[in-house]
């Protein structure tokens, strides 16, 4: 079981908090076996109660100290950044980074990283609102303010709110595989994955009209991933233009459909990989990679692995 550690600052947003504890603690309890999936800790700057955004009333059981065994930190997005974040809370951080443990933040909780030097020299986003106080405040911390998620190995930073489903969604992806991270999907009623690369904003998330956005091209795609696409041949089967398709894509995804085409070709190639013995090639030319290089370059980027040990580590056979 890999232990998680909640942080709780105070004036604390409770939807931030409840994320973690609900994704990476509830909706993996009925998945895989007893030696997977996460402990997870509240944690104050002692035992007892902690001030929260809403005025609700919230009482940790553990405090600072609980950290020090904790395999990953999870900040949650607080208030009152006016004031400094406590040196002991910075110094906690730092401990747990140099031992070798994983930090993350959600929405303003990156402000708790950059506070304890973490996110120096590293890009890191939050909520969007947020963005220009975080680049002005810690000039050492390239600053992206248009992406939900940034994961710079063992520090991760999430934007605002519901960007913290889909980092979390995206750690359980990377330590349990994609199976796990559909079962928490589902469990949680959300999208199973959304590209850490994707824009904050979604300029219009829902059709004006029925048959008026594009996800009958999308299924298509979906459903046709060992064949070819190109941009022209996209924009034909949607009978608009290729600048048109980019434009409605973007408004719809965030992304352009060359760049959604590749993330979907790259998730089907996990989960193949996760649940078939499949040769690498045979896995290749199935999700549309021309080669097996070309799988694994993209692959690669994207898992910070090869095919070949991410079967190892989440294959059927594992």
């Amino acid at each position: 079981m890999r232990t998680v550690a909640v942080l709780a600052l105070p004036d604390v947003v409770l939807f931030d908090l409840a994320i973690p504890v609900q994704l990476l603690g509830e909706t993996l309890r009925d998945f895989g076996t007893e030696t997977d999936g996460y402990r997870v800790r509240v944690c104050g700057l002692a035992p007892g109660p902690v001030r929260t955004g809403s005025g609700m009333p919230l009482v940790t059981e553990y405090g600072l100290d609980e950290l020090a065994g904790a395999d990953t930190v999870v900040v949650p997005g607080f208030g009152g950044l006016a004031e400094p974040v406590p040196a002991a809370v910075r110094t906690a951080l730092r401990t747990v980074y140099q031992r070798g443990g994983r930090v993350a933040s959600i929405c303003t909780g990156a402000f708790a990283l950059a506070a304890a030097g973490l996110l120096d020299g590293r890009r890191a986003v939050t909520h969007w609102a947020y963005a220009t106080l975080l680049a002005d405040r810690y000039p050492a911390v390239r600053v992206d303010p248009d992406v939900l998620y940034v994961d710079e190995g063992r520090v991760l930073t999430s934007a605002g709110l519901a960007a913290g489903i889909d980092l979390c969604l995206h750690l359980v992806r990377r330590d349990l595989g994609t199976a796990a991270a559909n079962h928490a999907a589902r469990r949680m009623v959300v999208p199973p994955h959304r590209d850490g690369g994707q824009a904050q904003f979604i300029e219009r998330p829902v059709p004006g009209r029925p048959g008026d956005d594009l996800a009958q091209l999308r299924g298509y795609l979906t459903g046709a991933l060992a064949e070819s696409h190109s941009l022209a041949s996209m924009a034909a089967r949607a009978r608009m233009s290729a600048r048109t398709l980019t434009r409605r894509f973007r408004a719809e995804t965030g992304l352009s459909p060359t760049r959604w085409l590749l993330e979907q070709r790259v998730q089907r190639a996990r989960e193949l990989l996760e649940t078939t013995d499949l040769p690498i090639t045979a896995v290749a030319h199935r999700c549309g990679f021309a080669t097996p290089l070309a799988l694994r370059e993209q692959f690669a980027r994207r898992t910070g692995t090869t095919p070949g040990r991410y079967r190892e580590a989440f294959g059927a056979t594992r």
